[in-house]
């Protein structure tokens, strides 16, 4: 069962994947935690964590991810978190810099594995693109392919 938790892309992962007809057989939930307050109450990011590192970084799509594996029960969970613009950029965290979290096994001591991308192109362009980064690390999860990134 696959889960997901997402900001920047606002629900677009589990919509994508619930158009595929018999989803309901591998896709549990999805969590779309927009603000700081939903991500640490939906799936237990620590404060602490957005204090030092912000909404935007590899440490919050961890938690974020790691946080939809346990809430929802399922094997593997993806998460996304980023600047998907025009505005929000802030230094060193620039329009189209998306942080993407992959998290699997045993949900009390899940294996994680995160990326970031910088992306290229307009808000609906940065989302889009974050989908596809998103599900293309789930397949790779899913079948088997180690190491870091994307």
């Amino acid at each position: 069962m696959l889960a997901s938790a997402e900001s920047c892309t606002g629900g677009l992962v589990a919509g994508l994947v619930t158009a595929i007809a018999g989803s309901s057989a591998w896709f549990d939930r999805g969590f779309v935690t927009y603000t700081n307050a939903a991500k640490m109450a939906q799936l237990g990011v620590h404060e602490a964590t957005l204090a030092a590192h912000g909404a935007v970084s590899e440490e919050t799509a961890a938690e974020m991810a790691a946080g939809a594996l346990r809430a929802a029960g399922a094997q593997v969970a993806v998460s996304t978190t980023g600047i998907a613009g025009p505005g929000g950029a802030t230094p060193g965290k620039p329009v189209g810099m998306v942080c993407f979290g992959w998290a699997w096994g045993d949900p009390a001591h899940p294996e994680v594995r995160t990326a970031t991308h910088l992306l290229e192109g307009d808000r609906t362009s940065v989302r889009m693109q974050s989908v596809h980064i998103a599900l293309r690390g789930v397949l790779e999860r899913v079948g088997g392919a180690g190491g870091r990134g994307a």
